[in-house]
């Protein structure tokens, strides 16, 4: 369940650039679970849910690949985030959480079946795109519309999914070290700076992040 997290990346730090990434707030189980050591291992070509059923478990892994696509670099499979949600609902989240991402799931899966007359990971990526991004938007609007603490949030399937792959992304190796730069709070513009000091052409975890 747990691997050792690079010594560069210190966990409370993560949890404060992953809640300002989501938006200010970050879940309590979701806290609880990288604070415990959560974090994921690569072994994508061998996992096998052990919460979700294996259809869940593709379409957790579709989603968390659209968050965090691979590239010139690792994405979220690659990374084990799959395998990290799916661990993370089994061993830290409440029955109450499990049910509403499992029942948020399906709601969502059966909306590319209504729309496209096929599940979301049989469709095209520009139309798996389009539907996360409708239901990512409404989320993120009921979810500023509340006024609430943070450690009583309940969150939908797909920011649950949002949150839990970038925690898991950036608990992981690749995520930690190698893909991309994060400023919480960015400095003074500079004309000219050495590549060096630009982060060598690595994306901004900001840039990222707004994808979704």
């Amino acid at each position: 369940m747990s691997a050792p997290m690079n010594a560069e990346m210190n966990r409370r730090e993560l949890l404060q650039r992953v809640a300002w990434l989501m938006g200010g707030a970050i879940s309590a189980p979701a806290v609880l679970g990288v604070l415990n050591g959560c974090s994921p291992k690569h072994e994508e070509a061998t996992w096998q849910p052990k919460f979700l059923s294996k259809e869940q478990g593709a379409v957790v892994a579709e989603v968390a690949e659209l968050i965090i696509p691979k590239t010139d670099t690792p994405g979220a499979k690659d990374a084990g985030v799959p395998a990290f949600i799916d661990i993370m609902l089994k061993d830290v989240y409440e029955e109450e959480d499990r049910q509403r991402f499992v029942s948020g799931l399906k709601a969502f899966d059966d909306a590319a079946r209504t729309a496209h007359g096929k599940g979301f990971v049989e469709l095209p990526k520009q139309q798996q795109s389009d539907l996360l991004r409708k239901f990512h938007d409404e989320a993120v609007a009921g979810e500023l519309a509340l006024e609430t603490r943070p450690r009583y949030l309940q969150r939908p399937f797909i920011l649950m999914t949002k949150e839990l792959t970038l925690l898991g992304f950036f608990t992981s190796e690749p995520g930690a070290t190698k893909v991309l730069q994060y400023v919480a709070v960015p400095g003074p513009a500079k004309g000219c700076v050495p590549l060096a000091q630009a982060g060598n052409g690595k994306a901004w975890a900001l840039e990222a992040s707004r994808r979704f």
